[in-house]
């Protein structure tokens, strides 16, 4: 065995997934993207089985999740650990500065203006914008919302991904969210698992990797992960193998 081949999964550990590019393939815009009845599936069993130990943790907002969810109901972190519902159904929201975010959108309506293929994501908390149908403008978009973050002085940061700049308040991420899952039940005293596939997710595996938990990446790349898994359906087939005997 590949030693970047992750172990035989097992329904006593907690689970932490992102979505897209890891459940789902990336679409040409979040809007497009779909969550299919095979994956709701898969997930409502492990998150069964597991004694609801398997949680979302994606840089969609809630709302945006729970409407691809359905009827599913399950832990949910959103716009990358701002926005939170623990396995109780509480809900914890991370303060965002209001008035930064508004200034910097409304800089950015001219620009979208004069480039259309760029598009913007207000998901409420955070700015993404997407370069997904314009890749020659990568650069552009990089050092524009640099500039901006930069002229807001507002505690402010860039958080990069797969052809999109995001801004979002500092010090909140993917791995912070999984550590404040790790401090409730049924999460706590269990092997953290986290599996994504773009840098927002490098976060998350620094947190269980500092726990001896399972790292996983998804897909090429650099990545601080330990394990590797090549696409959605390797995904998808590694989490129906902890649910092996349990028809």
């Amino acid at each position: 065995m590949r030693p970047d081949i992750p172990p035989i999964p097992c329904v006593d550990w907690g689970y932490f997934l992102d979505v897209d590019g890891t459940l789902i393939e990336i679409a040409d815009t979040p809007g497009a993207a779909r969550i299919d009845t095979a994956l709701l599936d898969l997930i409502a069993r492990l998150h069964r089985e597991s004694g609801g130990a398997v949680a979302l943790v994606s840089g969609r907002s809630l709302s945006d999740l729970e409407n691809h969810l359905g009827t599913l109901h399950l832990p949910l972190a959103g716009q990358h650990g701002l926005e939170r519902r623990d396995a109780a159904g509480r809900l914890w929201i991370h303060a965002a500065p209001a008035a930064a975010k508004c200034a910097i959108k409304e800089a950015l309506a001219p620009i979208l203006v004069r480039h259309p293929g760029l598009l913007l994501e207000d998901k409420g908390l955070t700015l993404a914008l997407h370069y997904r149908r314009v890749p020659h403008l990568a650069a552009y978009a990089h050092r524009l919302m640099l500039r901006l973050v930069g002229t807001a002085d507002a505690g402010l940061e860039i958080q990069l991904g797969k052809r999109v700049v995001e801004v979002k308040p500092s010090g909140i991420d993917k791995g912070t969210a999984v550590a404040e899952y790790l401090a409730e039940p049924p999460f706590r005293k269990r092997r953290p698992v986290f599996i994504g596939d773009d840098l927002n997710d490098e976060h998350g595996f620094a947190e269980v990797n500092k726990l001896n938990g399972i790292s996983i990446k998804v897909g090429k790349g650099i990545s601080c992960a330990r394990f590797r898994l090549r696409d959605v359906v390797a995904v998808r087939r590694w989490l129906a193998d902890a649910l092996k005997g349990k028809e």
